[in-house]
């Protein structure tokens, strides 16, 4: 399509994803209705708790359920005007780790371990230019190594997974995922388990090539700092749905929804005066097999009771313009609880 085009896609775009899980418990409703889009050079910040569909929505863009028997995906996944759901497993493979890629959280059980770094990277580069011989190759390698920060990257080419630091495994896996210049780039808890310190390093080093390849990236996360260190774009997911998205600053200056409260309320804050804990969200994240009637977070909302029975009868729709919210409160409501129950306590 041509860029002049009016009915253009957006680089990446996720129309009414549903992912379920066959299982002996039941089916898992992983991810309901999700839909998002992305730009080339932007970020998109995924946050939400352990199993609110996070990781299941980058997975399925990589097509990486295909592999699973009890999976069923239905929507649309359009990257690059090219239409994922339905495409072949062959086609998908073609674009996975050279369109797109992904840094995974744990390279230690990502990266093969009788395997040299090197020579995995090496692998990743010539399965997509099958042309190439292993020389040009394997200082392709060696370049992206250096590239992310590994010193004396030609010795340690020849070094194993183990024999690297856990900064050092993340840069090699860095090196992996954009030795092919992928276009998309998925983030999946990239600095989990790292010091503070190579956290920084690492979020640095992401943004650093992202403006180097113009890509556009996911980066998932529980951790609302990552967030608003390089998002663009914020996406909040609760219970396998998108419950709230809107540009960056606007979730975290004026979040609509509940749950988006709570999670900035259990966040460490630089810029106010410690206090003696952190505001947890109270309460579990629900069962994805038998998810709540209504709003899938009344039964830790504390506002539930304040629109009538809606909220444990009636699933809310997304709604607004550019900052958009699943919740029953009016909008003025949202507003007047934020500026006078929330935000003090933030």
């Amino acid at each position: 399509m041509s860029i002049g085009a009016t009915n253009a896609r957006p680089f990446l775009e996720i129309k009414d994803l549903n992912v379920r899980f066959e299982t002996d418990d039941g089916i898992v409703q992983a991810v309901t209705g999700s839909t998002f889009s992305l730009e080339k050079g932007q970020t998109l910040g995924i946050v939400g708790e352990s199993g609110s569909g996070k990781s299941v929505t980058s997975l399925a863009v990589l097509g990486l359920h295909r592999t699973r028997s009890n999976a069923k995906v239905s929507g649309e996944i359009w990257l690059d005007d090219e239409e994922l759901v339905t495409a072949s497993d062959e086609q998908v493979r073609k674009l996975r780790g050279g369109k797109m890629a992904m840094i995974f959280q744990d390279p230690l059980s990502a990266m093969h371990p009788y395997f040299t770094v090197g020579s995995q990277i090496v692998e990743a580069y010539r399965v997509h230019h099958p042309g190439v011989n292993k020389k040009v190759a394997r200082e392709r390698a060696i370049d992206m190594l250096a590239r992310v920060g590994i010193p004396q990257p030609e010795r340690r080419f020849n070094d194993y997974a183990h024999q690297f630091s856990g900064g050092m495994r993340q840069r090699a896996m860095i090196a992996m995922a954009l030795v092919n210049d992928p276009a998309l780039l998925i983030a999946d808890e990239p600095t989990t388990a790292l010091d503070v310190t190579v956290q920084a390093q690492i979020l640095d080093l992401i943004r650093d090539l992202q403006e180097e390849f113009g890509s556009a990236v996911i980066m998932i996360t529980h951790d609302l700092g990552v967030v608003a260190e390089l998002a663009d774009e914020v996406l909040v997911m609760y219970g396998g749905k998108v419950i709230e998205k809107g540009p960056a600053v606007d979730v975290f200056q004026q979040p609509q929804h509940p749950y988006t409260w709570g999670l900035l309320g259990s966040m460490p804050r630089l810029d106010r005066e410690v206090r003696d804990r952190l505001n947890p969200v109270k309460g579990t994240p629900p069962s994805l097999i038998n998810l709540p009637q209504g709003c899938a977070f009344n039964p830790r909302c504390p506002y539930a009771g304040r629109n009538g029975d809606r909220s444990f009868t009636e699933t809310p729709e997304l709604r607004g313009d550019i900052h958009k919210v699943a919740c029953h409160l009016p909008a003025e409501e949202r507003t007047k609880i934020f500026q006078q129950e929330v935000l003090p306590n933030l």
